[in-house]
């Protein structure tokens, strides 16, 4: 039963892997634009260009895993 619970945290196509990039690109850009209005000026802009930053390094990431993962997968067949 546990297993079955932890197949749905696991990432398998390329859609999944975007929804979950737009989903963390939302929450990012909201942060950002908090943070611009909490520090105005070139402080928040260089805060919001971080939070728009991290978001591209981890797509990346997530991206390069599941081609890892589908090609080790396809060679264990």
């Amino acid at each position: 039963m546990l297993k079955k619970v932890g197949r749905l945290f696991v990432i398998k196509t390329r859609f999944e892997a975007c929804l979950i990039i737009y989903a963390l690109a939302v929450g990012a850009m909201a942060r950002g634009a908090a943070y611009l209005d909490q520090y105005p000026g070139i402080g928040g802009k260089l805060l919001m260009l971080a939070c728009s930053g991290a978001v591209f390094l981890a797509g990346a990431k997530i991206f390069d895993c599941l081609r890892y993962e589908q090609a080790a997968a396809a060679q264990a067949d």
